[in-house]
C-alpha cells in the first residue's frame, strides 16, 4: 500500500483536502488569536513604556500594532499548512513524518519572511506620514531575532488550529453503531460491522459478504444501504458495489483508469467514474 498511499499526496489528493477542510475553523481559530494578540500587543506596548518612559508615547504602539496588524492577514497560512499537513502524519512513518516537518518549517519560514516585510512596510508609512524615519537595524541581525519569535507563534496557531479542528469533530462525529442489521427474509442477522467486507447488488436483493465466506441476502437497494453504511466507513467504488474501507488491503489498478479493491482473499471493482472514492481509499 506504499505506493497507492503516496499518491495521494498528489495533486488530486492536496485538492480533496482543500475542498474537505472546513473554513469555519479557520474564523474561529482567526478570532481566538487575534484576541490572544491584542492582548500581547496592550501588555507588550505599556512594559516598553514602563521600562523605557523616554520614548515617545506612540512608538511602541506603532511597534506592536504593525507587527499584530501584519500577523493578522497572514493567520491563514499556518491554517493551509495545517490542512495539507495535519498532525496525523506524525503517525504514519518516518517519510510522513519528514513531510510533516519540512513543510511547516517551510511555511514558518514564509509566514516570518512576509510577517516582517509587512510590518516594516508599515512602520516605514507611519513614521513617514507623522514626517520621522523609522530605523529597522541590520537586515539579517534583525530577520533572525524576529523569525525565533515568528516560529514560537507559528506553532502556537497551528496548535489552535489542530484544538479547534479536533473540538469540531469531536461534537459532530455521530455515534458510530458497531453492527448491522441484516434482514435475510424471515431472520435477523445482527452482523459486527468489521465483519461486512462489502456489499454487492444482486437483482431486487443486495449479498452482504461476511468475513466469515458466509452470503446473506437482503431485499433492499444498494442505494438505500449506502444510506445507511456511508457514514460507518463504506464507500460506492462501483454502481453494484460498496466495500468497507477499514478492511481494504489493497488496490490494484486494471488500465483505463478501473481499480480493483483487495479485502484480503476478496476482490471488488473500483469504477473510474468513482475518482471520489479512489481518493477515500487512498486516504484511508
Amino acid at each position: 500500500m506504499s505506493g497507492t498511499k503516496g499518491a495521494a499526496s498528489g495533486t488530486s489528493g492536496w485538492r480533496l483536502r482543500l475542498a474537505e477542510a472546513d473554513r469555519r475553523d479557520l474564523i474561529l481559530g482567526w478570532t481566538i488569536i487575534l484576541g490572544i494578540t491584542a492582548a500581547f500587543m496592550v501588555v507588550n506596548s505599556l512594559t516598553v513604556l514602563t521600562d523605557s518612559p523616554s520614548l515617545r508615547f506612540w512608538a511602541p504602539w506603532v511597534w506592536e500594532g504593525t507587527s499584530a496588524l501584519s500577523l493578522a492577514l497572514l493567520i491563514w497560512l499556518p491554517w493551509l499548512a495545517g490542512v495539507f499537513a495535519p498532525t496525523g502524519l506524525l503517525n504514519d512513518g518516518w517519510r510522513a513524518r519528514g513531510r510533516f516537518l519540512a513543510l511547516h518549517l517551510g511555511a514558518a519560514f514564509l509566514y516570518s519572511l512576509l510577517h516582517v516585510g509587512l510590518m516594516v512596510a508599515m512602520r516605514h508609512g507611519v513614521y513617514a506620514a507623522l514626517g520621522e524615519t523609522y530605523d529597522y537595524g541590520h537586515p539579517v541581525e534583525r530577520f533572525i531575532y524576529e523569525f525565533r519569535k515568528d516560529l514560537l507563534s507559528y506553532g502556537l496557531f497551528v496548535g489552535v488550529f489542530w484544538s479547534v479542528r479536533s473540538l469540531r469533530e469531536a461534537r459532530e462525529s455521530p455515534v458510530r453503531p458497531v453492527s448491522f442489521d441484516i434482514r435475510d427474509g424471515a431472520r435477523l442477522i445482527r452482523a459486527p460491522l468489521d465483519d461486512i467486507l462489502a456489499v454487492a447488488s444482486a437483482g431486487n436483493y443486495v449479498e452482504f459478504i461476511l468475513a466469515d465466506g458466509r452470503r446473506p441476502l437482503m431485499r433492499a437497494t444498494l442505494a438505500a444501504v449506502e444510506v445507511e453504511l456511508e457514514r460507518c466507513g463504506f464507500v460506492r467504488t462501483h454502481r453494484s458495489w460498496l466495500v468497507n474501507a477499514a478492511r481494504m488491503t489493497g488496490l490494484r489498478p486494471e488500465g483505463s483508469g478501473d481499480w480493483t479493491v483487495e479485502l484480503g482473499a476478496l476482490e471488488a471493482p473500483l469504477s473510474r467514474r468513482y475518482a471520489e472514492a479512489l481518493e477515500r481509499l487512498r486516504a484511508a
